[in-house]
């Protein structure tokens, strides 16, 4: 599986690529048909405190992409959340083609 990391005001940074890469590393062990992920960092100004820090993860399959989006105070809870729902998409995905 290839990860690709795009950064949209936010400096590059070796730990959070890390932490991203073991992540989906692991969710690949799950789901061994992930192609590529394409990772996106962002930051934006908000009202709120818990909010800003932005992890975008699209995953290329066979079939449709799929795609998560999560806003936290930082990266690691943006990311966690983000792999938290891809993991709840690739399984209702595997659940659908086992009826198959």
């Amino acid at each position: 599986m290839d990860i690709i990391y795009e950064y949209d005001n936010v400096s590059a940074s070796k730990r959070l690529e890390g932490y991203v890469e073991d992540k989906l590393n692991k969710l690949h062990e799950k789901f061994s048909d992930i192609i590529r992920a394409d990772v996106f960092f962002k930051e934006e100004n908000t009202s709120s405190d818990q909010t800003g820090k932005i992890c975008n993860i699209r995953l290329s399959l066979p079939g449709p992409r799929i795609f998560a989006e999560a806003s936290n105070e930082n990266y690691e809870d943006s990311i966690n959340e983000s792999v938290k729902e891809l993991e709840g998409q690739l399984r209702k995905r595997k659940d659908k083609m086992k009826n198959y």
